[in-house]
């Protein structure tokens, strides 16, 4: 089996996290600008102003991402770029500037996959609210409709929302990230639902604008894998529960309401006193017929009680590595829900600086890329239709609420000068591409 003869071998990014010009040709302030510009909500202190300048570089990035040998790539729009206010008047400036990203894609056969939603809401509709407002999914679709009017014609690959959970989870619940909210159950539940209506009216819009593109949705993952005592049903088992007070972590809260039509009946029946109003309609408009669902894997879990042993490796932002973790999130997605998948994001942050020599030498990527892509082979062997990867990340960017430090990127960015360098492993990736992963 391996991997198919048209594998989508890529990389991805976000807008907020590259592109800068974060007030230019009419782009509104969006909650991350807002949020990182309350002291200690970032850790060392920066903000998305300039990034890696992406907006203004885009033309020598992807001319990068051709010369690397990538068949796709993965990149979001800027909602509060395309309408400032969040509802009501498009910015045609802000859109151009994707439409110019499109044709330059194209230019070199690079297949542009586009992520309608990677957190960077319109701060204009977080004080009206935000996911907590009913409302949203309209104005979701309106954005949608302003986008898929634009690029549908050229693009054919696009997802709705990127990691509900962690924007939620993070944004919603913990605090960590924007907006820097601590709700409870009932709140979130309604903050869910409300996602999940936007998705399914975006899927509508989408399905009318640019009815020969595809359409599915990004859930972050951290799967079960099989191990000592726990076999194959019980990671299963334990990977898709979902419960109160971290359902919005659940992969089923998120994906069993799109394919199977209704949301997990234990969680509805733990949360009936709180759960919010779901009619039939919306239902029906959550759970519209998508063409894939794509996972963002970086880590994985072993069984309950599972004690950790000294010395296990991780990556330079603390987290552990799973050589097993692409093979057995395939393989539990493809059992539970039987859609084709991407891998929209996987990667790891090295402590990468340029040496002496001007180069980025960077093994420990190379490793940990190379055993995590032999797990998705072995589920690709095992039948999976997996449809490709993206790696995470093209390049170094603005990593969220750890700011600058953590380095994901196959090319390195130097904030003070802008300046990209190719890291080693960007060129063992090109091999990889080059052979479709046969000299894995």
């Amino acid at each position: 089996m391996s991997f198919r003869k048209d594998f989508m071998w890529g990389a991805a990014t976000a807008s907020f996290q590259i592109e800068g010009a974060w007030n230019e040709d009419g782009k509104s302030p969006s909650i991350w600008d807002v949020f990182c510009e309350e002291p200690g909500r970032i850790e060392d202190g920066s903000d998305g102003k300039v990034a890696c300048d992406h907006y203004h570089r885009y033309k020598e990035d992807v001319k990068l991402m051709a010369d690397l040998g990538l068949k796709a790539y993965r990149f979001s729009i800027a909602w509060p770029r395309v309408i400032p206010e969040g509802t009501g008047k498009v910015n045609e400036k802000g859109l151009e500037f994707y439409s110019n990203l499109v044709d330059e894609l194209l230019k070199y056969n690079i297949t542009p996959f586009v992520t309608l939603y990677h957190w960077d809401l319109p701060y204009s509709l977080q004080i009206k609210g935000g996911w907590l407002n009913p409302e949203i999914s309209d104005w979701f679709e309106e954005y949608t409709r302003a986008v898929v009017a634009k690029l549908g014609d050229r693009v054919k690959h696009f997802i709705t929302f990127n990691e509900p959970s962690v924007f939620l989870g993070c944004g919603n619940l913990f605090g960590v990230h924007a907006p820097g909210m601590k709700c409870g159950s009932r709140d979130l539940l309604l903050a869910g639902h409300n996602v999940h209506v936007a998705h399914g009216k975006a899927v509508r819009a989408i399905r009318e604008l640019a009815p020969d593109a595809q359409v599915g949705i990004t859930l972050a993952t951290m799967p079960r894998i099989p191990n000592g005592d726990m076999d194959e049903k019980a990671a299963y088992d334990i990977y898709f529960s979902c419960h109160k007070p971290f359902f919005i972590w659940s992969d089923a809260y998120w994906a069993d309401p799109i394919v199977f039509g209704h949301y997990p009946e234990d969680l509805v029946n733990e949360c009936k006193d709180i759960f919010p109003k779901v009619t039939d309609e919306d239902m029906k408009l959550i759970s519209q017929k998508i063409d894939f669902i794509g996972q963002n894997i970086y880590q994985g879990k072993y069984e309950e009680g599972y004690e950790r042993p000294r010395g296990t490796p991780h990556t330079e932002i603390g987290w552990d590595t799973f050589d097993r973790a692409l093979e057995w999130g395939v393989k539990h997605f493809t059992k539970r829900w039987n859609l084709p998948v991407y891998i929209t994001e996987n990667g790891l942050s090295c402590h990468d600086w340029e040496s002496l020599d001007g180069k980025v030498h960077d093994p420990n990527r190379i490793d940990f890329l190379h055993r995590y892509l032999r797990g998705l082979k072995a589920a690709a062997d095992a039948g999976c239709d997996i449809r490709g990867y993206f790696q995470w990340s093209f390049m170094d960017n603005f990593e969220w609420a750890k700011g600058y430090n953590p380095r994901f990127g196959m090319v390195f960015c130097d904030y003070n000068t802008l300046k990209r360098i190719p890291k080693d492993s960007a060129y063992w990736y090109k091999e990889v591409i080059e052979s479709n992963g046969e000299n894995l």
